[in-house]
């Protein structure tokens, strides 16, 4: 779930905290750093877990429309969404539920408005009522999950809120989550249970993140200094916190990690900075990074293990 990218921006987003709020505590960095990362594995969880509340809620209002008399052709339109064979086999899942259960999820429980929402949305919406012509199947279920992720879940306003309010951090980890959730989607089969993704690919990347926070964090003066070599001119007030932390953690990977590609690190952190930091911060921070780069190499510091990793 976590590609590096994204561990990169969470070690820039704790480590500007750190700066903040002057803490040099290592341990507590960590245990931010890692809060950080199961924070975002919590709102995958919930993502998926409103497919669970979905089918619940057309439950009860099915069951709700038989003792109020309502129209035999509206009772259809909700029993075709709860038998749904798709969103059925998403909310049989035993590990969606254990780990809602373990990690004590109760979101849906306290707010359970949301769920009401969406079904009104879904129900009245013109792919639901093109769904309803057509014969069911596997993949006409699968296509509606998807329409109802893609166009009613995904780009919701209030739930946006919710989130914000319940997790600021969530704001930035959710078109990542929401990515990976429509792919599995496209993926799911109803012979085996829903697989669902791990917080990290591998150790490596498990690793990655603290290994990173603490060389940067460790070698800050020597990282400054390459920094201040290449701007005599500019006073370190002048650069904005984020593009020297960003610029610090990209030295340290030319330096310090062996088997990531220079090009590699440039990329990186220059798509960061387009999202988190000046418009001109990208060029700026290009510049400096290409100028130490030539340096490295004159010197002979840039120790990369591997083929084609200058």
């Amino acid at each position: 779930m976590l590609n590096r990218r994204h561990i990169r921006t969470k070690v820039m987003q704790t480590i500007f905290e750190m700066e903040l709020t002057k803490n040099e505590d290592l341990n507590l960095a960590y245990k931010k750093l890692n809060d950080s990362a199961s924070s975002m594995y919590n709102l995958y969880l919930l993502q998926y877990q409103l497919f669970v509340v979905l089918l619940q809620k057309a439950r009860k209002l099915n069951k709700t429309s038989q003792k109020s008399f309502l129209p035999e052709n509206k009772r259809q339109n909700i029993n075709r969404l709860e038998n749904n064979v798709f969103l059925n086999h998403i909310a049989s899942s035993q590990e969606l539920a254990l780990l809602i259960e373990e990690k004590n999820l109760n979101n849906w429980e306290l707010d359970d408005e949301y769920a009401t929402l969406f079904l009104e949305e879904i129900l009245t919406s013109n792919f639901y009522q093109d769904y309803l012509k057509e014969d069911s199947s596997f993949d006409k279920d699968r296509t509606l999950l998807i329409n109802i992720f893609k166009k009613v879940i995904a780009p919701n306003d209030k739930l946006y809120s919710y989130y914000e309010d319940t997790c600021i951090s969530w704001t930035d980890d959710l078109p990542l989550v929401n990515t990976i959730i429509l792919k599995e989607l496209k993926k799911v089969k109803l012979a085996s249970p829903l697989k669902l993704t791990k917080l990290y690919k591998d150790e490596d990347d498990q690793k990655f993140g603290k290994e990173l926070l603490t060389k940067t964090v460790l070698n800050k003066e020597e990282l400054l200094d390459y920094i201040d070599a290449k701007t005599p001119k500019w006073d370190a007030d002048r650069i904005a916190s984020t593009d020297s932390i960003l610029m610090q953690m990209a030295i340290c990977e030319f330096l310090k990690f062996t088997s990531i590609p220079v090009k590699v690190t440039i990329n990186e952190y220059l798509e960061i900075a387009k999202e988190y930091s000046t418009k001109k911060s990208s060029t700026f921070i290009n510049g400096i990074l290409d100028s130490l780069i030539k340096d490295f190499k004159a010197a002979d510091k840039l120790q990369k293990v591997g083929r084609g990793l200058l």
